[in-house]
C-alpha cells in the first residue's frame, strides 16, 4: 500500500521500480544501480530491513552513487540519526504529503546532479593537470634521450619499473613509510634522472666504443649538472616533485657499498628514491640496445644484477626485483602504457576522496576501468586485433592480444616509418588502405578492407574495419583512426576453394569454359584496342589411348597436357579446358602471331610414356573475325575442324574460305551417306573407301 501511494505521487514524472523486501532491493541495485536516480527506502521491510540495505549500500559504495530518502512511520530521533549516519539524504515520515514528497525528491535529484557536474569538472581538471605535467616531463626527457641516441622508451621503462619496485617494497616492509602519492611522485620524478646529459658533448654521449678515463670523468658530471639545474630553478624549487627529482638526479649513480659517484654515499645515506631509480636504470640499460652494445636478454640481466656484476644495491631491493621479475617484460619491455593510464585515473580518484560530496566521480572512474577490463577481455575472446592510431603525434596503440599476434610493441611510434610495422602488410595493400582512410569524411567515416597480414612466419587474411575520428572544429580535422582486424583466413580459404571448384576444371585445374568466357569478355572490354587470338586444340587419337591403355591413363594424359600448357604460355594468357580432350588458349599479342603459335604447338607435342602426342590446332585472330567472344570461338573451332578433315597433326589459321570448303566436304559426306544408306563396309570390302571418297 505504501509503495502504491508513493508510485501514484511520482509516476507521472519518473519511471518507478518497486522491491517487495530488502533483499530484492539489494539484488536490483546490484544489477542496475547505474540506472537509478533515487531510492525511497522504508525501515520496516521483510527479510532485510532498511538499515540492513543501507549497511550493504555503504559496504559497496553504492550510497555515494545513488541518493537515498528514508521513508517510515518510525520518526524517533534514534532512527532518524542512525539513518543520516548511514548516508541517507533526507527523511520523510508517514502519512505522506504529496507536496512534501514531490519537493524533497526534486531537491535531492537537483542536488546530486549539481554534485555530479561539479565532480566531473574537478575530475577533468585534475586529470588534465596531471596529463599536462607528465607530458611536459616526457617531452623534456625525450629531448635528453634524443641527444643520447636513445629511443625515449628508456624514460618510460624506468618510470614503470620504478613504480613496480616501490609497490613491491611497500608490500615487503613498512620501513620507508611510502604512500601511494609518494610512489607516484618518485615514479614521475624518475623521468628526469638523466637530465644532466643535456650538457654532455654528443661525441661522448654517442661514442660507439669504450670511453676513455677522461671521457668517463666528463660523463659522470651529468649527475651533478642535472641536480644543479633543478636547484637553480627560479621558481618551483621548493615543490616536492623538484626535491625528489634533485635526489634522483644527483645520487642515482651512488652504490650501496659506497663506491658510486658523485658523493660516495653508502647504504641508506642514499635516498630510497635514488636507490630504486638506479636499479631500474641499470636493468633497462642492460636490456636495451645502445650504440656501444647489444641488448641482454631479460633472464640474463636479472642474473647479472643479482650477482653484483652491475653495481651494489640494497639487498631488499634485489629481493623486490626478483619478486617482480615475471611482470617486468609485460610491463616494461612490453611498454604497458595501459598501466600508466590506470595510475593516472587512480590519482584522480585519490584526489576526489578529499571531497566527500564529490565522490560520485570516483564511481565514474571505476566504471571506466571496468569498461576497459571488459573491452580487453572480449578482445581476447574474439581474437581481434584492436588498434587506435593518432595523427599527432603519429602513434598506434594495439590491444595486448593484437600486439602479441603481430609481434609488435603495444605502442608503435611513427608506424608509417617503422620497418617492422610496414613489413606486416604488402606495399600495395598499405597504399590502398591509406588511400581509403584519406577518403573518409565525418559523414562517412568507416571503411572495410580485406588484405593479408604477416603473423609470425605466416601470411593470413584479415578483414579490417576502421573508423576515422574527427574534431568538432569547422572545417573538421581528422585526428586519427580506431578499428579492428579480424582473422578471416580460414573462411577466405574455404570460399576461395569453393570459388575455384566452381570456376576450374576438377581434373586439370584449368579454367572451365563458362568462367573463361566471362574472364575473356572482361579483358576485351577493358582493352578493346589490343590484338587478340583464340586457339583451340585437341589430342589426335585420344580415343585410341583410352581404348588401349584405359581411362586412368587417359586422365593422366589430360593432366600432363594441362601442365605442359601452363608452361608454354605467358602468365597473362588464359588456358581453358573446353571438355574431353579439347583445350583452348586466349592470348594477346603485339608482333607477328605465327612464331608464337609455332612455339606453343611444338611445346605441346611429344611423348607421354609410350604414347606419342599429336595435336590438331585451330587459330582465330580478332582482326579477322572480330572481338566478339562467340565469333572468335566459332572461328577457331572451324579452323580445328578443318585440320581434322585435312589430315590431323597440324595447325591452321582461320580464313573465310574454310567455311566453304567444310560445307563442300559435309555435302559430299551427306551424298555418300545417301548412296550407302545404313550399309557398313566389312572386312574385305575396302574399309578406307569412304575416307577416300
Amino acid at each position: 500500500m505504501n509503495r502504491s501511494i508513493l508510485a501514484d505521487m511520482l509516476d507521472d514524472e519518473y519511471d518507478i521500480i518497486e522491491a517487495e523486501n530488502g533483499k530484492q532491493a539489494v539484488s536490483i541495485l546490484q544489477q542496475h544501480r547505474e540506472e537509478f536516480s533515487l531510492v525511497l527506502l522504508d525501515i520496516v521491510m521483510p527479510q532485510l530491513d532498511g538499515f540492513g540495505v543501507l549497511n550493504i549500500m555503504n559496504e559497496n559504495g553504492w550510497i555515494e552513487e545513488v541518493p537515498v530518502i528514508m521513508i517510515s512511520a518510525e520518526s524517533s530521533s534514534t532512527h532518524v540519526e542512525r539513518a543520516y549516519q548511514l548516508g541517507v539524504t533526507d527523511f520523510i515520515g508517514r502519512p505522506f504529503d504529496a507536496l512534501i514528497v514531490h519537493h524533497r525528491v526534486v531537491n535531492t535529484l537537483f542536488l546530486y546532479n549539481k554534485q555530479r557536474k561539479l565532480a566531473n569538472l574537478v575530475a577533468e581538471q585534475i586529470y588534465e593537470k596531471e596529463k599536462r605535467s607528465n607530458l611536459m616531463i616526457d617531452v623534456l626527457s625525450h629531448i635528453v634521450e634524443f641527444r643520447n641516441g636513445e629511443s625515449g622508451q628508456h624514460v618510460r621503462n624506468v618510470h614503470i619499473l620504478t613504480e613496480l619496485l616501490l609497490e613491491q617494497l611497500v608490500k615487503k616492509t613498512d620501513r620507508y613509510q611510502l604512500s601511494w602519492e609518494d610512489i607516484s611522485l618518485i615514479s614521475t620524478a624518475s623521468a628526469l634522472h638523466d637530465i644532466g646529459k643535456i650538457a654532455i658533448d654528443e661525441k661522448i654521449l654517442n661514442k660507439p666504443g669504450r670511453l676513455t678515463p677522461e671521457e668517463f670523468a666528463v660523463m659522470k658530471t651529468h649527475s651533478i649538472i642535472g641536480a644543479q639545474m633543478l636547484e637553480e630553478l627560479p621558481v618551483y624549487k621548493e615543490e616536492q616533485l623538484v626535491k625528489v627529482a634533485y635526489e634522483i638526479c644527483r645520487w642515482h649513480h651512488e652504490r650501496y657499498d659506497g663506491r658510486g659517484y658523485p658523493d660516495g654515499l653508502r647504504g641508506d645515506e642514499i635516498p630510497i628514491s635514488a636507490q630504486v631509480v638506479a636499479l631500474a636504470d641499470v636493468y633497462d640499460a642492460l636490456t636495451s640496445e645502445r650504440v656501444y652494445k647489444k641488448a641482454v636478454p631479460h633472464e640474463q640481466a636479472i642474473q647479472m644484477i643479482v650477482n653484483g656484476e652491475c653495481g651494489a644495491f640494497h639487498p631488499q631491493m634485489l629481493e623486490c626485483l626478483a619478486d617482480v621479475a615475471d611482470d617486468i617484460q609485460r610491463n616494461v619491455q612490453g611498454n604497458d602504457y595501459t598501466r600508466m593510464d590506470r595510475k593516472e585515473r587512480q590519482s584522480v580518484a585519490k584526489e576526489m576522496q578529499r571531497y566527500r560530496e564529490l565522490t560520485a566521480s570516483e564511481r565514474t572512474l571505476q566504471l571506466l576501468e571496468h569498461e576497459r577490463m571488459k573491452y580487453s577481455f572480449f578482445a581476447e575472446l574474439t581474437k581481434e586485433i584492436q588498434f587506435e592510431y593518432s595523427i599527432s603525434p603519429p602513434m598506434v596503440t594495439l590491444s595486448n592480444w593484437g600486439a602479441e599476434r603481430l609481434g609488435l610493441d603495444e605502442i608503435v611510434m611513427d608506424p608509417l616509418h617503422d620497418k617492422k610495422a610496414l613489413s606486416l602488410m604488402a606495399t600495395e595493400d598499405w597504399r590502398r588502405f591509406l588511400d581509403k582512410m584519406e577518403a573518409t569524411t565525418p559523414r562517412q567515416p568507416t571503411i572495410t578492407y580485406d588484405c593479408r597480414l604477416l603473423c609470425g612466419d605466416e601470411w593470413r587474411w584479415f578483414q579490417i574495419i576502421a573508423r576515422s575520428t574527427w574534431n568538432s572544429e569547422e572545417p573538421p580535422q581528422r585526428l586519427g583512426t580506431i578499428g579492428k582486424a579480424t582473422d578471416i583466413h580460414d573462411s577466405r580459404m574455404k570460399l576461395d576453394s569453393l570459388e575455384r571448384m566452381a570456376t576450374h576444371d576438377s581434373l586439370t585445374g584449368l579454367l572451365n569454359h563458362a568462367s573463361a568466357k566471362k574472364l575473356i569478355e572482361e579483358r576485351i572490354l577493358q582493352r578493346p584496342e589490343s590484338q587478340y587470338a583464340m586457339v583451340i586444340f585437341d589430342l589426335d587419337w585420344f580415343k585410341k589411348a583410352n581404348d588401349n591403355y584405359g581411362h586412368l591413363f587417359g586422365d593422366q594424359l589430360l593432366i600432363h597436357m594441362a601442365e605442359k600448357l601452363r608452361h608454354c604460355i605467358r602468365e597473362s594468357d588464359i588456358a581453358i579446358r573446353v571438355g574431353g580432350d579439347e583445350f583452348a588458349i586466349f592470348l594477346e599479342y603485339k608482333m607477328d602471331l605465327e612464331p608464337v603459335i609455332q612455339r606453343i604447338y611444338r611445346s605441346l607435342c611429344g611423348k607421354f610414356q609410350d604414347f606419342t602426342i599429336s595435336i590438331s590446332m585451330g587459330i582465330a585472330r580478332a582482326d579477322v573475325v572480330g572481338t566478339d567472344y562467340e565469333s572468335m570461338f566459332h572461328a577457331a573451332d572451324q579452323a580445328l575442324y578443318y585440320c581434322k578433315r585435312s589430315g590431323r597433326g597440324q595447325y591452321h589459321f582461320y580464313n573465310s574460305t574454310m567455311e566453304d570448303m567444310l560445307s563442300a566436304i559435309s555435302q559430299i559426306e551427306e551424298n555418300n551417306d545417301d548412296r550407302y544408306g545404313d550399309a557398313k563396309p566389312v572386312a574385305g570390302q575396302n574399309p578406307e573407301r569412304k575416307d577416300e571418297q
